[in-house]
């Protein structure tokens, strides 16, 4: 009985941290695609500082989510690792999540230096208008990449954990296809940047939509109804 109950908490905990994240996403791309208006970026942060530190939360909250995700699960996973290599994948998932929440802060760190930029473009005189701009675009750029870089990471775990949970069936077969197949959509969306240069464009969102959903479905069954006892641990 003490084995279901921690599995039930686990479950409960990994739902909340995935919408959590799940929304905090949401949020920071919305408050990160108004913010920005063609070449007024430079200005257009220090004019916009509650918008910036929206954003900042948003990224902290899911530095946190994706991270307290993977040490939740950890247990899950290496109670059902009857493999070396399950083992090593469940190790490897938890350290692409910690990786992500990681990236995720220097995203942080990078807002936060164009945030001083900004503010020190309104501050300068027209004369140094040109070197503020191409500054300003440049961290601008570094922070889309450290998403596109993030999401990447995330996409990989997110293949090692459908795969995982396919084979213990701790969750519905079902679920972890949808997982299976959103994950490769989503990388793809994200290196589209290179070729758009818009985390945000039509194409990417809706190749993030397949996980976006599957990520929000997991959650609900996994507060909802838990996981299922493991596939493994039965035969064994």
């Amino acid at each position: 009985m003490k084995s279901l109950r921690t599995d039930r908490g686990n479950a409960i905990a990994v739902g909340v941290l995935y919408i959590l994240a799940t929304v905090a996403g949401v949020l920071s791309m919305v408050a990160g695609g108004s913010l920005i208006q063609g070449p007024g970026i430079s200005a257009d942060l220090a004019a916009n500082e509650t918008s910036v530190a929206l954003i900042a939360l948003c990224l902290l909250v899911m530095a946190l989510a994706v991270a307290g995700v993977a040490f939740m699960m950890y247990p899950i996973l290496i109670e059902d690792s009857d493999t070396k290599i399950k083992q090593g994948l469940s190790i490897w998932y938890v350290g692409t999540r910690i990786t992500e929440g990681a990236i995720f802060v220097v995203g942080l760190v990078v807002l936060f230096a164009l945030l001083g930029l900004s503010r020190e473009f309104v501050n300068a005189g027209a004369a140094d208008a040109a070197s503020f701009q191409a500054t300003g675009t440049a961290l601008w750029t570094a922070y889309d990449y450290t998403w596109m870089l993030g999401q990447s990471v995330f996409c990989v775990g997110a293949t090692m954990l459908y795969y995982l949970l396919y084979v213990s069936r701790r969750i519905p077969r079902w679920l972890s296809v949808w997982g299976l197949i959103g994950a490769p959509l989503m990388l793809i969306a994200g290196f589209s940047l290179v070729f758009t240069g818009d985390p945000n464009s039509t194409f990417s969102s809706v190749l993030y939509a397949p996980l976006g959903l599957q990520e929000l479905a997991l959650a609900v069954w996994l507060i909802a109804r838990g996981f299922r006892p493991s596939a493994i641990l039965e035969v064994s």
